[in-house]
């Protein structure tokens, strides 16, 4: 049996200040995600941003908490897994582990090799690969694998801001509100990441690559090949392709700064407060570095910059989440990794 550990970032228990200080912490601690000399990001989060932010971020949560399933990022995350199961049939065995919070990466290795799965695939939910996101998982994941006595051979699937799939799903989830909106100019807002955290992806000598230019990241090359702010731009360029948007009618943001060193820009209230002062009517805004919606979707993009746009009608596309298309996506990667072909392909012969 082959086992399928889905990866996504994590989320508070409860929209309540005490879960969400304990998921901060547990999420800020990271050297990766605050990535800062040890003193300072220990003076950052313990005299600055746990005593006032979490009681804050909680408030944000129980605006987008489902009263009955709880957190949409994990109940859209079971829900996927539990589409992926059924899509790859009884050969495999499917969970879910989240970076930080529950269920834990840990409990989901040792659930895997518990069922007795021959080979583990392991896919980080991020569409992009950022140090923060995917290099943080693998690194933990590497480490939970290499303290257990024994596991089995483990892969691990990478991102997959440009396949086929992915984006034609990601197209069909927006689909009901692209195709709702006459002419939009669409906005694909991405998680941003700290500059530093960018430029040392840069793999050119001397590292004289990353963000040199306005047009640095255009073209994924042997010098970007690992750069997030590149694979966005690949990411958005699909995207628009496949949604027949000239490059007039779409933009590029990046949401979700913290802190005050430089992050990736333009950023997203930035780009839509420039649309909103030019009367842009209408506009949709994508995420499509997030594959769930969680609280940068729905109460950072659908709340706060949809009630701040004075422009006109502005609009939010849900993520993936667990779209049958996606579903179907999900499977299909897993199986190129797996060197499996799908039921489909062996029926056509």
């Amino acid at each position: 049996m082959n086992g399928l550990l889905l990866i996504n970032l994590g989320t508070p228990e409860a929209p309540n200040t005490a879960p969400v200080r304990r998921y901060l912490a547990e999420f800020l601690a990271d050297p990766r995600v605050l990535s800062m000399p040890a003193p300072v990001r220990w003076f950052l989060l313990y005299c600055i941003i746990l005593p006032f932010r979490p009681r804050k971020s909680a408030k944000a949560y129980k605006k987008v908490w489902d009263p009955e399933r709880g957190s949409p990022l994990m109940f859209h995350s079971l829900d996927l897994t539990e589409g992926v199961a059924q899509a790859l049939g009884q050969d495999w065995h499917v969970v879910l582990g989240m970076r930080y919070g529950k269920p834990s990466l840990a409990s989901a290795l040792d659930e895997l090799i518990d069922k007795g799965c021959d080979r583990i695939f392991a896919m980080p939910l991020y569409p992009q690969f950022a140090s923060s996101t995917t290099g943080s998982t693998l690194e933990h994941l590497y480490e939970l694998a290499g303290k257990r006595p024994w596991v089995p051979p483990l892969t691990v699937i990478p991102a997959f801001h440009d396949h086929p799939d992915y984006l034609d799903a990601t197209v069909a989830a927006a689909a009901p509100i692209v195709e709702a909106t006459v002419d939009p100019h669409v906005v694909f807002s991405f998680h941003g990441v700290p500059e530093s955290q960018v430029k040392i992806t840069d793999l050119s000598k001397g590292r004289t690559h990353c963000l040199a230019s306005d047009s640095c990241c255009e073209t994924l090359g042997p010098a970007n090949r690992g750069c997030y702010r590149a694979q966005c731009v690949a990411t958005a360029k699909g995207l628009a392709e496949r949604m027949g948007i000239p490059r007039e009618r779409w933009s590029i943001g990046f949401q979700s700064r913290l802190g005050p060193v430089q992050w990736l820009q333009p950023y997203t209230d930035h780009v839509l407060e420039e649309l909103s002062d030019k009367g842009v009517d209408p506009v949709v805004v994508l995420t499509p570095s997030f594959v769930a919606d969680c609280l940068e979707t729905l109460e950072e993009i659908g709340m706060e910059a949809k009630e701040d746009y004075t422009g006109g009608e502005l609009s939010v596309a849900p993520c993936l989440n667990a779209h049958p298309q996606w579903v179907r996506a999900v499977a299909q990667i897993v199986r190129e990794a797996a060197g499996v072909e799908s039921p489909v392909a062996m029926a056509s012969r």
